[in-house]
């Protein structure tokens, strides 16, 4: 029974702390007030995108996301950088996008999103979009 308990013991110690890093990073974070804006391009495609507290609205060239980008890889290919952050619903989306196709134009999106992000609040968003390979 001693030897059980001991390796219950052993068992019970961890070198990782990821879960109060990760409540530490989200309690550093500033108030959703600050707005961001930024610039992405991918292949032919230009997206001019600002990004806004709100409750998760997108609007691309004065239409709904579903309705710009019908392929759903598309959209969830933009909201990548919300869903990384964990950040969905807390920003609203404009953006102005010109040139290109489809796929190009989600990627510019996708860029400028991160972009926009990393603008907000660099010290937090950086670290993670970079490794993502989002900025």
């Amino acid at each position: 029974e001693e030897q059980i308990v001991n390796e219950e013991e052993l068992t019970s110690y961890t070198s990782e702390s990821s879960a109060p890093v990760a409540e530490a990073a989200k309690a550093n974070r500033p108030a959703l007030t600050v707005s961001g804006q930024a610039v992405g391009r991918r292949k032919e495609a230009i997206a001019r995108v600002r990004v806004v507290p709100g409750s998760g609205q997108w609007t691309v060239n004065g239409r709904t996301l579903d309705n710009y980008f019908p392929n759903k890889l598309h959209q969830q290919e933009v909201n990548d950088p919300f869903k990384l952050l964990e950040l969905e619903g807390a920003y609203d989306v404009i953006a102005r996008i010109s040139g290109g196709g489809p796929s190009g134009q989600a990627g510019a999106l996708r860029l400028g999103v991160s972009r926009a992000l990393n603008e907000i609040d660099t010290e937090n968003n950086r670290p993670a979009l970079k490794k993502a390979g989002f900025l």
